[in-house]
């Protein structure tokens, strides 16, 4: 069976069910509950707070730490943003009032556009990118809005930053044959492990989700009978993504031989396991991913999100339209989505310099 086969499926997006409010379901191992970024810890996705992070937020002067307090709860309780971003969100906002603090600040009312300044400029100078200083600058915008919000500050100074434009680059991508290779790199191994991480390769191309999205599905949210994923994205947003024959079998073989092999009582109702039974970590998914690409002749150094530009970028050769393509992704925005127009115009530059007679 061809690579676009496998992928053809998602080019039908558009005639989905609508995404409804987003879902109160648990989002990770049973019992770990999201606590406040104070010490090193372990968040709910199993990565440890940078140690630096922890240090400098216990060193802040007490108004400043109990601000930081607040954004965090903020973060969680209302906006209800992953794990991941609120860490992101937090230390951004930790190194910022640090850095206040070290100008003689002890007031949040104190930060003003000068701070704003010369604390991506630091970055800069201690290696920061381009791409690194405008996400920095769009969290501090984030946190200045709150602040301003909240009454904390009288004036939102982050309005009046501006950020490099980061340059943005075509994501590396598998030609078809290389993508098909991938995921059938443990085709025909029966070990519990070896059908998970085969699940793992067919799930994340034949849908195109991230992998945060992936590991925390729940058997339940799979739709066997129409064959469509129920994914919870970014912004706690939930979309239904389908998928296809292929990762059908996949789904089944682990169902029926993989999972209860490994399934114990902390299982849960997470849909893939990690070896000692508890829901499957991101980290082990990107290793599985790493490996097949290893083993794959000629294939660029791709992980899991290399797997979800291939399948985008796919989709659109078979003749996807880019709105499509958005809802199948989960991207809030069309612009988001465009670079992937870009990738097959460089490849359709490619193949007809190598094609054409007169190229």
């Amino acid at each position: 069976m061809q690579a676009e086969q496998r992928v053809e499926v998602v080019c039908h997006a558009r005639s989905l069910p609508p995404a409804g409010p987003a879902s109160p379901r648990h989002r990770g191992p049973p019992g770990r509950a999201a606590r406040p970024l104070d010490r090193p810890t372990t968040p709910t996705d199993g990565s440890p707070v940078p140690a630096s992070t922890a240090q400098l937020r216990a060193s802040l002067p007490p108004a400043l730490a109990a601000v930081v307090d607040d954004y965090e709860e903020h973060l969680r309780g209302e906006r209800e943003l992953s794990e991941h971003t609120v860490r992101a969100y937090v230390t951004d906002a930790v190194s910022l009032l640090d850095h206040l603090a070290r100008r003689s600040g002890t007031r949040v009312d104190e930060l003003d556009l000068a701070a704003l300044r010369s604390w991506l400029a630091k970055g800069r100078t201690t290696g920061d990118s381009r791409a690194t200083t405008a996400r920095r600058a769009a969290s501090a915008r984030s946190f200045t809005g709150w602040l301003r919000r909240t009454g904390l500050t009288s004036e939102d100074v982050g309005l009046r930053l501006v950020s490099p434009k980061a340059h943005r680059t075509l994501p590396e991508v598998l030609a078809p044959a290389q993508a098909q290779a991938v995921v059938e790199s443990s085709a025909g191994a029966e070990e519990p492990l070896d059908l998970r991480n085969t699940l793992v390769l067919e799930l994340l191309y034949a849908s195109g989700i991230r992998v945060s999205e992936l590991v925390g599905l729940d058997v339940d949210d799979v739709d066997r009978d129409r064959r469509l994923l129920r994914v919870l994205g970014k912004g706690r947003k939930e979309r239904s993504v389908p998928y296809g024959l292929p990762a059908e079998r996949a789904l089944d073989a682990w169902l029926t031989r993989g999972r209860p092999a490994l399934a114990t009582d902390r299982s849960g109702p997470a849909l893939l396991l990690g070896a000692r039974g508890g829901r499957l970590d991101p980290r082990e998914a990107r290793r599985a991913v790493h490996a097949a690409v290893a083993a794959t002749p000629g294939a660029p150094d791709i992980g899991p999100h290399g797997l979800r530009h291939s399948a985008a970028t796919h989709v659109l050769e078979g003749g996807a339209d880019l709105r499509s393509v958005q809802e199948l992704l989960g991207h809030a925005s069309l612009a988001t989505t465009q670079i992937y127009t870009h990738v097959t115009v460089e490849r359709l530059r490619a193949v007809h310099a190598q094609a054409h007679p007169r190229a």
